[in-house]
């Protein structure tokens, strides 16, 4: 085992320039996360300067098996914490031989949305956490800054973040880790933001992720136990258009890989148990320049009537099985009826306080499920709230 480990932590720049590149993409599930590597011929940063590959889609249900090849391509590079050294995942997209977007590729339309005058005018952009406000990230506009270089220092294309919440299930019986197998531990209270070996499960694995996530170059902003035991959260962000989709999807990844190595499970399950105790979301706090600036609450407001007249449209794009995670209960807002308050985590729609005494800053859209594409949230919230004509 040690001579394993001495191989896996080999470093290649020692002997040769060579590096290798793990592509990643969505699978056919539009949860599923695929990857394989392949040798590159030196080190290499910009998405555009890695070839395209191809993989076999009818094994991962994107393709029939009589025209198989889908086309991978390269869109944000990340550093590998993983292989480490010069090594890098690469997020991709997947296309047709002709160059089509394949029917579960979120990316693609994104990306058009995101590049629209309107959108990239608004300069749209999330606050993470009810601790960050507005007035502090206008302060320390660092926090701002993309972090890759593929990003333009002079882009003006929206600034996201999303609250990512998941469960950590046991290998064997897919029973949230720590709880008794076949039982279940005390009623929800002490675990939000708990210590102690009764009350927070799964420490080790959040917080190599948090690591290896920083290490990757991704936004990752920080992270919480949640309110029901075996429950974590972390946030990406702020991150600038389009790439908050890809931080979300790579962070997801190699969460996946910290699971695998640490011999539990990873649910995005938008309510992995039934009864009294909370499920997963993703929730996504935003604003543009308008609602910035002063006077902003009001523009806050005719965003959120947008938000409530395309109700049933958004419920449909934020996730599979939120009818189970939306019913009124454990901090959320009934899935059939939008509504809409000042800190209020029974809403649909949540202001922050300081949002309504500065009468200006962002809100906190709380329907989108834990498994949610992150691509289609960010993209539909800018489009129901720019484009979107009554």
């Amino acid at each position: 085992m040690s001579l394993l480990r001495d191989l896996i932590n080999l470093d290649l720049s020692e002997s040769t320039e060579k590096i290798i590149a793990e592509y990643i993409w969505i699978g056919g599930s539009g949860m599923d996360m695929r990857s394989k590597a392949r040798t590159l011929p030196k080190p290499v940063t910009d998405p555009s300067k890695i070839p395209k590959w191809n993989y076999d889609g009818s094994s991962t249900g994107q393709a029939p098996g009589e025209d198989s090849e889908v086309i991978l391509y390269p869109q944000a590079v990340f550093k590998d914490p993983f292989r480490r050294g010069n090594n890098i995942l690469v997020m991709c997209d997947a296309y047709t031989p002709q160059g089509e977007p394949i029917a579960n590729n979120n990316r693609h339309n994104a990306a058009k949305i995101f590049s629209h005058p309107d959108v990239v005018a608004e300069e749209p952009w999330n606050v993470i956490g009810e601790e960050m406000n507005v007035e502090t990230l206008l302060k320390n506009k660092n926090l701002l800054k993309p972090r890759r270089k593929r990003v333009p220092k002079f882009s003006m294309e929206p600034k996201y973040g999303i609250e990512q919440e998941y469960t950590l299930l046991q290998k064997d019986t897919h029973w949230p880790l720590g709880w008794p197998v076949g039982g279940f531990p005390g009623p929800q209270g002490p675990y939000y933001c708990g210590t102690g070996g009764d009350k927070a499960f799964g420490r080790d694995i959040v917080d190599s992720h948090y690591k290896a996530c920083l290490y990757a170059g991704i936004n990752i902003s920080g992270i919480n136990g949640e309110v029901m035991p075996g429950q974590w959260e972390f946030q990406v962000g702020p991150a600038v258009g389009i790439s908050a989709g890809d931080e979300v999807w790579v962070a997801r990844y190699i969460l996946e890989r910290i699971t695998e190595i640490a011999g539990c499970v990873l649910s995005f399950d938008p309510k992995p148990i039934k009864g009294d105790w909370n499920g997963a979301g993703a929730h996504t706090n935003y604003s543009t320049k308008s609602m910035r600036n002063d006077g902003g609450i009001d523009v806050i407001k005719k965003a959120i009537e947008k938000l409530s007249l395309r109700h049933k449209e958004h419920i449909a794009a934020y996730g599979e099985g939120n009818e189970r995670r939306l019913t009124g209960r454990h901090e959320t807002a009934d899935i059939n009826k939008f509504s809409w308050g000042v800190a209020n985590r029974g809403a649909s729609v949540r202001v922050g306080r300081d949002t309504e005494q500065n009468g200006k800053g962002y809100f906190e859209d709380r329907r989108p499920a834990s498994n949610m594409d992150p691509y289609v949230v960010t993209s539909m919230i800018a489009e129901t709230t720019i484009l979107w004509k009554k």
